[in-house]
């Protein structure tokens, strides 16, 4: 069975337990889970105002990263390789991110809507590389303007709780041939029951088709719409984000499955699975599965 089937199975079995999930993990009482209402001020209570920061994706350090397929000589759709020879790459090497987010702007639109900025680093390090002196082998940042709207109805038992739209950058500041970015236009929406958090996230792309373009048909490999969805209780985090390119024909994405779970006050062990296209920028349309094992940190 390949990853990406299992990783499909872990989100249905994800969404089955959610009956059961009060007993599943033990408590820890110096760990509290924020809602979607506190994680992004919403409600007039949650309300904390500007430039403040606050945790927005996970912030982990993983330092066993391990591919099973390594891209050692990227190259860009229909461009040649970037490199005359195959990099010797380790297949294992140290991956972290960094994320936060903070509110810039409070209460803008008839007194409920925020505007924040998101920025968000992720690095895969060479770092046990000692041939090619431990290098970076890619770095990617992805600074993000969003604006969000709380909303507040149910369906099915469900809470829809916000809509957002956001102009999002994404790059690995590296010049040519390796050069990768590009940039998108993101509706929001977000909804939540119980311990259970869902975002989609579908999106346009707004500098393709250019001569110049360093990833063309980045959209049909990393794709062009996220779905996160998002278990959290006690302490204990799964985390599953699927991202397809939303072709039927020629059909790409990706699945990346997180698990995190208290070790002591406010660190975590973290277990992240990966397979599909575009784990990072350089990788954008190179195919491999990933396992990765290390440390994150609560929500702040």
């Amino acid at each position: 069975m390949q990853f990406s089937r299992l990783f499909y199975v872990i989100f249905l079995v994800t969404l089955s337990f959610s009956s059961n999930a009060q007993g599943l993990f033990k408590k820890k009482d110096s760990i509290v889970t924020k809602t979607l209402s506190q994680s992004w001020e919403l409600e007039k209570k949650d309300k904390n105002g500007t430039f403040k920061l606050n945790s927005y994706k996970p912030f982990y350090v993983m330092p066993v990263h391990w591919s099973n397929r390594i891209n050692k000589q990227p190259q860009s759709v229909g461009g040649e390789p970037v490199f005359d020879e195959p990099l010797e790459l380790h297949s294992t090497e140290v991956k972290f991110q960094i994320s936060f987010k903070t509110k810039v702007l409070q209460s803008f639109l008839f007194g409920k809507g925020d505007i924040w900025v998101g920025y968000t680093q992720v690095a895969h390090w060479q770092v046990y590389n000692q041939k090619l002196s431990r290098p970076f082998r890619e770095l990617n940042y992805e600074p993000e303007l969003i604006a969000v709207y709380p909303l507040n109805f149910s369906f099915f038992g469900v809470k829809a709780k916000m809509i957002g739209l956001g102009f999002n950058h994404q790059s690995n500041g590296r010049p040519d041939p390796i050069s990768r970015s590009w940039n998108r236009l993101m509706a929001h929406f977000a909804i939540e029951r119980n311990d259970f958090q869902l975002y989609l996230k579908p999106w346009i792309r707004l500098d393709g088709g250019t001569a110049d373009d360093d990833n063309p048909e980045i959209e049909d490999y990393l794709g062009r719409a996220e779905a996160n969805v998002i278990y959290r209780k006690n302490g204990h985090s799964l985390d599953l984000v699927v991202r397809n390119s939303l072709k039927f024909n020629d059909n790409h994405g990706s699945v990346q499955f997180n698990y995190m779970y208290p070790i002591k006050n406010n660190l975590r062990g973290h277990l992240q699975l990966f397979s599909g296209y575009g784990e990072n920028l350089i990788d954008y349309n190179h195919y491999q599965t990933t396992v990765g094992l290390g440390i994150s940190f609560v929500e702040w």
